[in-house]
């Protein structure tokens, strides 16, 4: 089992990225609260891994926090929840966010995820309540990106990294497009959490 790497950031194409490690190159994919905290390019950085095996495919997931590699295995524990609905989850949440979503029966926030649904949102209430430690008060529903400059193609990578985390294309676009009417020069990043956070409430 691979649970950790170090390496060159190759590439951050959310929500795929690629590592060199030693001359070796490991794509992996990750949620957007851990784009958010990675490094430019050619730069090094550190992932806690989870290698998920299924009958079709082997795909490797990283996250910038231990903590949050344990809540992904946590959230893919739960009935319903596969690994791509918890990068979805995670892309929009942080722990202590999702852990006030469950301890305050909030499942309208958690029914806005793409592909959780009505009953799949109240499993997670029910079954996480006992794990996850009740959050403290105050913070937003999002997580904060940091600010990063604008780049070309910065509407194109928001709506690819919407679309990869379940959006619809047409939905994709038409959130970028509302984000760019609330911060016009933003990054792809910026875009992202723009519209995380506007779907979010």
């Amino acid at each position: 089992m691979i649970g950790r790497l170090h390496g060159t950031l190759l590439e951050k194409q959310a929500p795929f990225l690629l590592l060199d490690v030693s001359g070796v190159g490991y794509e992996l994919q990750a949620p957007m609260t851990t784009f958010y905290a990675l490094p430019e390019l050619n730069q090094t950085a550190t992932l806690y891994t989870h290698l998920a095996v299924s009958e079709t495919a082997q795909q490797l997931f990283g996250f910038a926090r231990r903590s949050d590699r344990d809540l992904f295995r946590t959230l893919i524990k739960v009935n319903g929840v596969g690994p791509k609905m918890a990068v979805a989850i995670l892309s929009g949440m942080d722990a202590g966010q999702i852990a006030r979503c469950v301890h305050e029966d909030n499942v309208t926030a958690l029914v806005k995820v793409p592909g959780v649904g009505k009953k799949t949102a109240e499993r997670l209430v029910i079954e996480l309540r006992d794990k996850l430690a009740a959050p403290a008060t105050g913070g937003d529903l999002l997580s904060p990106a940091p600010s990063a400059a604008a780049s070309v193609g910065a509407d194109s990578e928001a709506e690819s990294a919407l679309i990869a985390l379940g959006y619809k294309p047409t939905e994709a676009t038409r959130m970028v497009a509302a984000a760019k009417r609330v911060q016009p020069e933003a990054s792809a990043q910026e875009l992202i959490r723009l519209s995380l956070k506007k779907v979010a409430g």
